[in-house]
């Protein structure tokens, strides 16, 4: 099939999907001085109800609570401590969801504002709370807006930008397509301002992809190309496509028109609880691998026992996520761990048969089982 075919096909896809998560940023909603630009954000609104319209979910990710909140503090530009972005966070988010109910009310649409800290994704108690959120909110017609909760998440607890927020949202709540609208209209083959740039159309595999990232974003905003291509790395890895486009050409992105670069799905769709492992978890602690458990695990896809473990690196309980990693220190897999680490260091390298014949029938698991685990990607060979 040609690139051509292949966008198209793929473009039918994002128009016909059952859901769309879709993600504006704040560079996108504002004007030159930094204010909230009411004609974009009704340019937005208007394509996001199309979409409804045809009978598509969406979930809309937007960025601009701070933007919006520096105009009622009086502050002309970005606040850089933290104290002060969080104020203007606070002061905006209920103006920003404010305008976004009035403009979604002309559609008879009603909205739902999620706020999310990393805790919420990183721990899986609160990953599946959010995840019984979403699908209430979706089930009852409402149009979430989520946004990271800016009021209390610090520099060293955050997502960092709300494009990584918008892939792991996409897995999340099992969206078909995740449209990244920007203030750039596509992704270039060098730096947009270099004279020899040019629109990259498709992207059929990301990880073979070689571009000029090095562009910072817009001030409003904390995000750049960079981060898109991470969140488009996410995505389309686990079976999402990802359309890149500009902000002003929302609505042509959402009809299927090919603006902006269309990055293909690569791999398969995966079970939420391996891309929460995968993308979403915080590692407890690290088990190191012999070379034969490393081969087990990542060309077999084997689950790891006991035998095949040489160290035991934090302190962790039952269920929490580790790190699998080689003697060199290379991590090889994400893992579900079967026992706390204070019952580790008295089992491993030692066989489960022995194991049960010592000890009894308990110990006759897995240290993590096959199910619970998720093996690092390793770069394609040129």
């Amino acid at each position: 099939m040609s690139s051509a075919l292949a966008r198209d096909a793929l473009r039918t896809e994002i128009t016909t999907a059952r859901r769309l998560v879709v993600k504006v940023g704040s560079s996108s909603l504002t004007d030159a001085s930094g204010a909230l630009d009411m004609s974009r954000l009704e340019t937005l609104v208007d394509a996001l109800a199309a979409a409804r319209a045809r009978g598509q979910d969406v979930v809309l990710v937007s960025s601009g609570a701070m933007a919006t909140g520096m105009g009622p503090l009086r502050l002309k530009h970005r606040p850089r401590d933290l104290a002060s972005k969080q104020a203007a966070a606070a002061v905006g988010q209920s103006l920003l969801v404010g305008r976004y109910g009035s403009l979604f009310a002309r559609y008879d649409l009603t909205v739902g504002q999620v706020l999310l800290t990393v805790e919420d994704v990183a721990r899986q108690d609160h990953y599946r709370n959010a995840l019984r959120t979403f699908t209430r909110l979706l089930e009852l017609g409402v149009v979430p807006i989520v946004n990271e909760n800016d009021t209390v998440a610090t520099h060293e607890i955050r997502f960092g930008d709300n494009d990584r927020l918008a892939a792991l949202v996409a897995h999340l709540v099992g969206a078909d397509a995740l449209v990244l609208l920007s203030d750039v209209e596509s992704l270039y083959t060098e730096h947009p301002s270099s004279p020899n740039a040019r629109p990259i159309a498709v992207v059929p595999d990301i990880e073979e992809l070689t571009v000029d990232t090095s562009g910072r974003g817009a001030e409003i905003g904390t995000g750049g190309m960079a981060t898109k291509l991470q969140a488009a790395r996410i995505a389309t890895a686990s079976g999402i496509p990802v359309v890149l486009a500009a902000a002003s050409r929302v609505s042509a992105a959402l009809a299927g028109e090919p603006v902006g670069t269309l990055f293909e799905a690569t791999g398969k769709r995966r079970a939420r609880k391996l891309m929460w492992l995968a993308y979403a978890s915080v590692s407890q602690g690290e088990l190191v691998l012999d070379a034969g458990a490393v081969k087990a695990v990542t060309e077999r896809k084997a689950s790891l026992l006991p035998a095949g473990i040489i160290e035991v690196r934090g302190a962790f309980r039952a269920g929490d996520p580790v790190r699998l990693v080689s003697e060199a220190g290379t991590v090889v897999a994400r893992g579900l761990v079967g026992y706390d680490s204070a019952d580790l260091p008295g089992i491993i390298g030692r066989s489960t048969h022995d194991l049960v014949a010592e000890r009894g029938a308990g110990f006759d698991r897995e240290v993590v089982h096959r199910d619970d685990l998720i093996v690092r990607a390793r770069k394609k060979k040129s």
